[in-house]
């Protein structure tokens, strides 16, 4: 039975031109979706960009520009990503649309009046993350993710009982209800809810915004607190109805559960809205062990990387050789090692022989029926593994280069016995096939060329999957 899959990003700040960074995120995203489908579920792929943050409007004039214009340029830019990575979305939302601030409208209505009051506020607020901190929470003093000293902020805003759902919460992810994956950041997120929940303030100051952002319903001295706003970017296309009927799971980073796994859920239960069905925490790419990201200047752009080695060489490292929960060191020098070993050598060699192999011993063309999946391909994938997934896939990509030396069908094609060769090389073929189709979520394009190449009335050879580099 068809199944309703709501599977969604984060919506990163547009301050700046995307990175690598969220190109991770976008394609660990892209092959849940894609691996969902193949299983038969109506699957919505959502993305986004978070465009009333007030970091916007501070690079805005430190550019010059209006700050429409700054947002309109990087949305555009992030939108573009997903396009340059392939990837597969249904839904692209802007929170600075009509329809995102209607959502937001809607959600805060939705809440129960009790949980909403009036107070004032005071504490160390970090501008690069527009998030509060408790001293306690500073490494030396400074923001535990960008590294800079916290500004003192007091103002007057709208607050939320998240005090109030301190139980609940700790119940649901404790059981699972609610799931956060890996167990490490399930077991991290529970201590942060035990240590005590208080109340947040979702709103600012409007006039400290310089008006830019939501405002928030019936006090125009306030706008709707940006990561208030952006959290509710998951209802804004898709609706309640759609949601409530959807598994939704969320990509995030390391660095906002807090937002998705206690504030996110917290809120919906305050509106009557269903909770998503699990959140999924990813590691950083790092630099030398530091988080790449725009603030620390080390951000690259991933258009360099296709350039030179594709989108699904891109792709590829990206699933294969990062550590999905935990934090990897990114570097051009390791992508490009990887895609000369793994991609030029691997797949694209087997392929090479094989589909020329075949040409030469006129091997009919394929249908489409597939094998099953190799080794525990379908629980790595549902466990979030695309590491593991991808190394079941070249597991058996070795085993059929192993099978292809060892059965010899380029002596009987060059002695003249064609019968003997087909009969070696299309169980091979078939196998070959198998691979291609279990590689689609991953590297789509390229799945699509080795499928291209063994369909047709006679299985042909065409130009390499992966050029060597120079």
């Amino acid at each position: 039975m068809c199944s309703p899959t709501f599977i969604t990003t984060t919506i990163p700040y547009v301050n700046a031109a995307p990175h690598i960074g969220f190109a991770l995120e976008l394609v660990q995203a892209d092959v849940s979706a894609r691996y969902r489908r193949i299983c038969g579920d109506d699957v919505c792929f959502q993305t986004g960009t978070d465009e009333n943050a007030f970091k916007n409007v501070s690079s805005a004039r430190e550019r010059g520009v209006p700050v429409r214009s700054l947002v309109d340029e990087n949305a555009a830019r992030f939108r573009a990503l997903a396009d340059l990575l392939d990837v597969s979305i249904d839904r692209f939302v802007r929170t600075t649309s009509a329809a995102h601030h209607a959502a937001v409208t809607t959600l805060l209505a939705q809440l129960r009046r009790e949980d909403l009051y009036r107070g004032g506020y005071e504490g160390l607020y970090c501008a690069l993350c527009e998030d509060f901190y408790l001293r306690g929470d500073l490494v030396h003093g400074r923001c535990p993710d960008h590294g800079t000293p916290p500004i003192e902020l007091a103002e007057e805003n709208v607050f939320f009982r998240l005090s109030r759902y301190q139980d609940a919460l700790r119940d649901l992810i404790a059981t699972d209800r609610l799931r956060v994956i890996p167990e490490a950041r399930k077991l991290e997120v529970l201590r942060f809810v035990e240590r005590g929940l208080v109340d947040i303030s979702i709103s600012r100051d409007a006039r400290r915004c310089e008006g830019w952002g939501v405002p928030f319903p019936a006090d125009s001295s306030q706008v709707v607190y940006v990561w208030i706003d952006a959290l509710i970017n998951y209802l804004t296309e898709v609706g309640h109805q759609y949601w409530d009927a959807a598994s939704a799971t969320h990509v995030i980073g390391k660095n906002v559960w807090k937002f998705h796994a206690v504030y996110w859920p917290a809120l919906l239960l305050s509106a009557e809205l269903s909770l998503p069905k699990q959140i999924v925490v990813h590691g950083f790419l790092t630099n030398d062990g530091r988080k790449i990201s725009k603030s620390a200047g080390d951000a690259v752009d991933p258009a360099d990387y296709v350039r030179r080695v594709g989108v699904d060489g891109v792709r590829y490292f990206l699933l294969r050789h990062v550590r999905p929960f935990e934090d990897t060191d990114f570097s051009a020098e390791r992508l490009e090692a990887a895609y000369q070993a793994d991609l030029v050598h691997g797949i694209g060699n087997l392929v090479s022989r094989v589909t020329a192999l075949c040409e030469s011993a006129r091997v009919d063309g394929l249908s489409a029926s597939t094998l099953p999946a190799p080794g525990n391909y379908h629980e790595h994938l549902s466990a979030f593994r695309f590491d593991l997934a991808l190394a079941e896939i070249w597991s058996e990509i070795t085993a059929l280069n192993q099978e292809v030396s060892a059965t010899k069908p380029w002596d009987d094609v060059k002695n003249g016995c064609l019968t003997t060769a087909r009969a070696k090389l299309l169980p091979i073929a078939e196998r070959l096939g198998s691979i291609a189709y279990w590689l689609a979520p991953f590297l789509p394009s390229t799945s699509a060329a080795i499928r291209a190449q063994l369909s047709g009335a006679h299985i042909s050879k065409s130009g390499p999957l992966f050029p060597r580099l120079r």
